[in-house]
């Protein structure tokens, strides 16, 4: 019987000096898989017809390292150090970028600000875009302001809104709503005070009556959102005023922080009451809204829009005396302050206060120089939620808010330098002494109180 030739061997046929798996190394044990994964794929590409040539192809590339698998043990080895050096030398890489963007991640759960031309998905009204796009470049601050345009371009919405066939408003129109609010959510993070006021919407239209008119309905329910911003704004504004106003005496020393609108009334109502007092503005970055009227362009802080705070004190008839500091230079005149007025963005269950950043510290330092503290806020700004510290949530201010003045000087590019800026923290509810509100001045420790004297469905 002739000798079988070479051509007549099977292709991949295992040594029979094949050593165990469990003397092989990790490289050699790899191989011998890849093998074996080879010979599979060719095995059925071989059944596969005619196709099986042209897959047969990379099973080929495949196989052909396959054949020095009968090294001697001291190749693995050399190929197992190899790939050791190899991964050893990636992971320092991986813990290298890790140690350049865990400075970010520490901070990915706050609100970052999102690009002014962020895409639009599903039917958005006009005002909606609009409203956005205003958001997104901080051209509408503060709670009260965002609260009442997103009330107005809802009003809008609905006016502009037809039930389809088949359905009825209390039930399609939320859905109708729900791509709306999204839109406004991805511009910029929702606040309290909308939320507050979009769940009382949302409630007041499950409520609408299902035999109305479609037109009839959609004028009662644009009549109760303007029913929601004057009771719960305009006239609890006006509330705070009289209340706040009659802590206010001749020859005192009002400390405010940034620019709240309630404490702007409430120093111009007290000035129409004959009141003679002066006023110490604190303002700090990144929006400066102690001196903007809104927020800074592009340029800034070049190009101003107008001090806000500042001129709207100074052009009342005689002007009220003012004094312009930043935050750092707090601790030096809160000696002449006799009264601490401040905003608030929301307040929480346990008594806190989150507002615009560096609020807290004005309230501790006034703390230990045993100066009032009163906190002037909206019981609609009430949130159920329980807030520790400013961490948890928060949000960042856009890039565009770090720029330095055009006669500073420029700080050096570094690669690892990230400048952050958190619009909001929490002041504790010790450095507070009242929270003034439209029912009366409540202490912190009585603020959980409010749900259960207003009704939990007002909220």
């Amino acid at each position: 019987m002739p000798a079988p030739t070479k051509a007549d061997d099977p292709p991949d046929v295992k040594p029979t000096s094949q050593p165990s798996q469990k003397s092989m190394t990790k490289a050699e044990r790899r191989e011998l898989q890849e093998k074996q994964r080879a010979a599979k794929l060719a095995q059925k590409n071989s059944q596969g017809g005619p196709s099986a040539a042209s897959q047969s192809k990379p099973s080929k590339t495949l196989s052909t390292p396959q054949k020095k698998s009968g090294d001697t043990s001291g190749s693995g080895a050399v190929k197992s150090s190899q790939a050791k050096e190899a991964g050893t030398s990636s992971a320092v890489v991986a813990d290298d970028n890790a140690a350049v963007s865990r400075g970010l991640q520490i901070f990915s759960h706050f609100g970052l600000p999102k690009p002014i031309g962020h895409t639009i998905k599903g039917d958005i009204h006009p005002a909606i875009i609009r409203l956005g796009l205003l958001f997104s470049e901080f051209r509408i601050c503060g709670s009260n302001a965002r609260c009442i345009a997103t009330l107005t371009a809802f009003k809008s919405v609905i006016q502009d809104y037809t039930t389809p066939p088949n359905n009825t408003l209390s039930r399609h129109l939320m859905t109708h709503l729900s791509p709306q609010i999204t839109h406004l959510v991805s511009a910029r993070p929702m606040s309290v005070t909308m939320g507050n006021a979009i769940r009382q919407l949302k409630l007041e239209i499950s409520g609408s009556d299902i035999d109305m008119i479609e037109q009839d309905a959609k004028d009662a329910l644009c009549q109760k959102i303007d029913n929601y911003i004057r009771d719960r704004i305009i006239i609890a504004d006006e509330v705070i005023q009289e209340l706040a106003g009659k802590k206010i005496n001749d020859g005192d020393i009002i400390l405010t922080y940034a620019r709240s609108s309630v404490v702007e009334k409430i120093l111009m109502n007290a000035h129409e009451e004959g009141k003679r007092f002066s006023v110490i503005v604190v303002d700090s970055r990144p929006l400066l809204e102690g001196i903007f009227d809104t927020s800074p362009p592009d340029s800034f802080p070049d190009q101003l829009l107008g001090k806000a705070l500042l001129r709207n004190l100074a052009k009342v008839v005689p002007p009220i005396p003012c004094t312009y500091a930043l935050l750092p230079a707090l601790p030096s005149l809160m000696t002449e302050v006799t009264t601490v007025l401040l905003g608030a963005h929301s307040l929480s269950a346990n008594g806190a206060v989150y507002s615009r950043a560096g609020t807290a510290l004005v309230a501790m330092i006034a703390k230990t120089h045993s100066v009032p503290v009163m906190v002037c806020c909206e019981t609609y700004k009430f949130s159920d939620g329980v807030m520790l510290d400013g961490f948890g949530k928060n949000e960042l201010a856009p890039a565009r808010f770090s720029t330095p003045p055009k006669h500073s000087p420029i700080l050096p590019a570094t690669p690892n330098l990230d400048i952050l800026n958190p619009l909001y923290d929490l002041t504790p509810p010790l450095s507070i002494t009242a929270v003034v509100t439209e029912v009366g001045l409540i202490p912190p420790s009585s603020i959980s109180s409010i749900p259960l004297a207003l009704g939990r469905t007002t909220l």
